[in-house]
């Protein structure tokens, strides 16, 4: 029992350094041979997890070569779009210019309802909404709305809004972000004037942020909302 405990922990860690290795696309987004080397190496990792008769070597030889192939592959993608294509496919329209096209329905083997459910999920409730709706490589869809269904935005009221950048976590759980005050220009000292207006040390924060406009969110730790 205690060894199929160590050779999980074992294949755990490869399975995870290999998985961090490939990417960070959530599950959604794979590609098709992503998707399929994932499925792979998860049945890789469970036979000699459980069979102790198995040496460990039987599991991660044949994961660390999907790794290498994943890679290769991934280098290919990258240098040429034909094998891009091959491997990956091409985006498909299915509602072009707010008609369905039914032999791209047929195709892809998707079904009314099913193209239905996945304009749902993009927030829109009709398809008198969509303008251009295109299935992606990895199986998401993608919504252009038509113009006038589409939400307005400062642009197109004449309006510049200010550069706004992005926040800062200068403390986290009371641990002093050294990077990000030096990204700033910023140190220590600085950090400890800014968060005394708020009556604590940076070490006694849950949370100090730095927003784009220099603006400082301080909460303490312990602190309940009213």
């Amino acid at each position: 029992m205690l060894i199929t405990f160590f050779r999980a922990i074992v294949l755990y860690v490869v399975v995870l350094i290999v998985m961090r290795l490939m990417g960070k696309r959530e599950i959604g987004q794979l590609q098709p041979f992503e998707l399929a080397i994932s499925i792979m190496i998860a049945d890789l990792a469970s036979t000699p997890m459980t069979e102790i008769g198995i040496p460990l070597t039987n599991g991660i030889v044949p994961i660390l070569g999907l790794l290498v192939m994943h890679l290769i592959i991934s280098i290919l993608n990258m240098k040429s779009l034909k094998v891009r294509e091959i491997v990956c496919g091409k985006p498909r329209i299915l509602v072009y210019r707010g008609k369905i096209d039914e032999n791209a329905l047929r195709k892809e083997r998707l079904t009314i309802n099913e193209l239905q459910e996945k304009l749902r999920s993009k927030d829109t409730v009709t398809l008198g909404e969509v303008e251009y709706a295109i299935l992606e490589t990895s199986g998401e869809v993608t919504v252009i709305k038509k113009p006038e269904k589409r939400n307005t935005i400062p642009e197109d009221f004449g309006i510049s809004p200010e550069y706004e950048g992005i926040p800062y976590d200068l403390v986290v759980d009371g641990k002093i972000m050294y990077k990000n005050l030096k990204t700033l220009g910023k140190d220590y000292e600085w950090l400890k004037k800014q968060v005394k207006k708020f009556k604590i040390k940076p070490e006694d924060a849950l949370l100090v942020t730095l927003d784009g406009k220099g603006q400082i969110f301080c909460q303490a730790k312990g602190e309940k909302s009213a």
